[in-house]
């Protein structure tokens, strides 16, 4: 008998934390993504106006300050991550991050849709409980012109990638593969 509801105890405890996961990754995401379809936007705008050379400074300065400010609205650690990254000072997964991210890979090579990827669980941090969320963030149009395949990046562009990031990993993508992710660290 005392077997039997500690297993009703556990079974409901987990069904719980599962429930709990997912209000957390539906709230997580209604506060947090609205930023990538601002950064894809700004990215364009300056694509269509500007040219390509002059979106570099969106996607390596005005993009990480939506997040920084988003981040400072919610209090919320907000950052872009890749297993190929640009900017490693700012864009190295950490071992949770590069663990999810191989596994989306998993996901989209299996056939998941890249821009449903999404991970998120309760972890103890420094002690205390922290919900770590990760999105995939897909290659789109705009994208391919700085992390396309490297012989089809015009020369000048080149140039100026290699001058901004001179430690360049992220081009060869082509169109809907995994580019990064969106991840988030909110403290409980």
């Amino acid at each position: 008998m005392l077997r039997s509801a500690f297993l009703s105890a556990v079974l409901l405890s987990g069904a719980a934390q599962a429930q709990d996961i997912e209000a957390l990754k539906l709230d997580t995401r209604k506060n947090a993504l609205p930023v990538l379809p601002k950064v894809v936007a700004m990215m364009q705008d300056t694509v269509a106006t500007r040219g390509v050379v002059e979106a570099i400074p969106v996607c390596k300065e005005q993009a990480p300050q939506l997040l920084k400010e988003q981040s400072e609205k919610t209090g919320w650690k907000m950052s872009r991550v890749s297993l190929r990254t640009r900017n490693p000072e700012r864009g190295t997964p950490d071992v949770w991050e590069a663990r999810q991210l191989a596994d989306f890979n998993i996901r989209a090579a299996a056939g998941e849709k890249v821009e449903t990827l999404e991970s998120g669980e309760i972890v103890t941090e420094n002690g205390k409980p922290v919900f770590r969320y990760i999105r995939a963030i897909p290659v789109g149009d705009v994208c391919l012109k700085c992390h396309g395949a490297a012989d089809k990046i015009e020369a000048g562009l080149k140039s100026e990638l290699a001058r901004n990031y001179p430690h360049d990993r992220a081009f060869g993508y082509d169109k809907g593969q995994i580019r990064g992710a969106l991840t988030v660290r909110r403290p409980l």
